[in-house]
């Protein structure tokens, strides 16, 4: 605003507003051409009142219209398979993070470099195998070494699971067979991997109560595209399973799965390998040797010892440690296979007693029965199920046992109870594991191994199982009820026989087991050579006079394996605990 220069003040100013006519006058007056335009008022009302009605309407269709699409395309994919493509990523596996399954791995391998270089083989006119068949027991690294061949393999990888097959709706896995082999061809060379086909591929018509169509239909699909009228060449099918038993034959004959690749338990070498990968991505203290923990997990799986090595990274975080030691590596070991220590299960001083005098009993039988194994160590700490364990160290990976370290492991079973019978006059529940163990034992070398002299070198009856597939309604016993009663008898008097031995044999060394009972109490554990110390010299020696005592020479050999051979159960209530016996068929 402007300032009068006389008042000082702000001039005012007054704005007149004008109507149209006005204005339309006083352009007319002043000579100005102008054009007036009149405006509908019927069209901004209905365009008012119609816009909010058509954007409602917008978002209706938006919604409605999208769920119909994604319900419509869901449908129609009842059919497809969910097979899923894997790529080559940065955290592939490869055959050089695979260990203790060198004869599986060079077998696989072969299929690699088949699809490599197809003219090697196929200039002296071989043909790849069209199936390959993972079989092992679980945790023995099936899936691993698929995953292996995926990242080997320079060629398209599909995966499966057999479960993925079957659905609700009939027809829907035999459609997804066909649209996973569609997929197959137009990508082939490739591999198509199936993870427990024991799932689809369960033998046909059998079980008790009729057989399962939809599952049947699969079946058969997948036999066809395997190797039926209509097959191409190029698509190479690995399957893993632990249940082979339960196939189908039509599924296991040449031409479908034409190799089984047994992926079986890791020996020594492999445990050991096995142990040096999982050990990388922890700390080993630098007196951690993994060749003794692998010599003290005998019938571990790879799956086993992944958890071991995981375990005793946690153990050594709990207490405070810059590296995983030795001692890590030995309580994460017995954790696995036993369960922890339970320190809080108090024992009165009668069941301590007890308790020391079972295990003991064990350990001197073990220690002087013929062909035994070294003794580890004896504990009267609770673990697991067990109130006390007596563990063995084998010197090797064994495949077969004789009759008389057989007959030695039935006088160890029955020590516990003979050393309670000796010392305390009575018998308690806690032999139940050990009695189970070396019934299990006798009852095979009569029945299976042909190891009685009685009954001679034959194979009495066969164990069928698998009942749930209807093949054996009734055990189908392939001998006279006269037969069977000698059996009994038989087994009856090896037991009989194991436990009078192991009675004599405490009875001689009476003085022994009352030492080894009496240190158990006080130490609560002690070492295998302790207890060899207190046998031998009624005293625990030094470690330099087992140097030099010509009973317990210099050793050169590595620690051997950690083998529980009793685990005893609770007294009351009676409690069935782990068999850990070693593993005989």
């Amino acid at each position: 605003m402007d300032i009068d220069e006389k008042t000082g003040q702000h001039k005012k100013f007054r704005v007149f507003v004008a109507s149209a006519e006005d204005v339309q006058k006083k352009l007319a007056e002043k000579g100005i051409a102008f054009e007036v335009v009149p405006q509908n008022p019927y069209l901004w009302q209905i365009l008012s009142g119609a816009i909010p009605f058509i954007l409602v309407m917008a978002l209706l269709y938006f919604l409605f219209m999208r769920q119909m699409r994604i319900a419509g395309k869901g449908a129609m994919s009842f059919g497809k398979s969910r097979a899923k493509l894997l790529s080559r990523g940065k955290n592939r596996i490869t055959f050089s993070d695979v260990a203790g399954v060198e004869e599986a791995e060079e077998e696989v391998q072969e299929i690699v470099e088949f699809l490599k270089d197809p003219k090697r083989y196929q200039k002296l006119g071989g043909r790849i195998p069209k199936g390959v068949l993972l079989v092992g027991p679980p945790g023995t690294g099936k899936t691993l070494l698929a995953k292996a061949i995926a990242g080997e393999a320079n060629v398209p990888f599909f995966s499966i699971s057999g479960s993925d097959f079957v659905e609700m709706f009939v027809g829907v896995g035999a459609s997804r067979v066909r649209d996973m082999f569609e997929q197959a061809r137009k990508n082939a060379p490739c591999i198509i991997f199936i993870d427990e086909i024991d799932a689809v591929g369960r033998s046909r018509f059998s079980g008790i109560g009729g057989g399962h169509d939809e599952r049947e239909q699969t079946l058969n699909a997948l036999l066809v595209e395997m190797d039926g009228f209509d097959t191409q060449e190029g698509i190479i099918i690995i399957a893993a399973t632990n249940r082979p038993d339960v196939l189908d034959n039509a599924l296991l004959r040449p031409g479908r799965f034409d190799r089984q690749i047994v992926v079986d338990l890791p020996s020594l070498d492999g445990r050991e390998a096995i142990l040096k990968i999982h050990s990388k991505r922890i700390k080993l203290g630098k007196e951690t040797d993994l060749r003794r923990i692998a010599r003290g997990t005998p019938g571990f799986s790879g799956a086993d010892l992944s958890n071991l090595v995981n375990e005793a990274a946690l153990l050594a975080a709990r207490r405070g440690a810059e590296a995983v030691e030795l001692q890590d590596m030995e309580e994460a070991r017995d954790k696995v296979r036993w369960g922890r220590e339970r320190r809080s299960r108090l024992l009165d001083d009668q069941e301590k007693h007890l308790t020391a005098y079972h295990e003991a009993g064990h350990a001197i039988v073990l220690a002087l029965a013929e062909e035994g194994e070294p003794l580890h160590k004896v504990t009267i700490i609770p673990r697991g199920q067990a109130l006390g364990a007596t563990m063995q160290l084998p010197e090797k990976d064994r495949y077969t046992e004789g009759r008389r370290k057989l007959l030695g492991m039935l006088d160890g079973l029955m020590g516990g109870r003979a050393a309670e019978e000796l010392a305390c006059s009575d018998i308690t529940t806690g032999a139940q594991n050990d009695l189970k163990q070396a019934t299990r034992i006798a009852r095979l070398m009569v029945c299976e191994w042909g190891m009685s002299a009685e009954l001679g070198p034959q194979s009495f009856g066969s164990r069928e199982e698998l009942l749930f597939l209807g093949r054996e309604v009734s055990r189908n016993q392939e001998y006279s009820e006269a037969t069977a009663q000698k059996i009994d008898v038989e087994v009856n008097r090896m037991l009989r026989q194991a436990y009078n031995n192991a009675i004599d044999l405490l009875r001689t060394h009476r003085d022994k087991l009352d030492l080894v009972a009496s240190m158990l109490i006080e130490r609560e554990t002690l070492d295998g050579e302790d207890v060899v110390d207190l046998i031998k010299h009624g005293r625990i020696l030094s470690e330099a006079e087992r140097g030099n005592s010509p009973g317990n020479p210099p050793s050169t050999q590595e620690p051997a394996p950690v083998e529980q051979q009793e685990e005893k159960s609770a007294p009351v209530p009676p409690v069935i605990g782990p068999d850990a016996s070693p593993s005989l068929a």
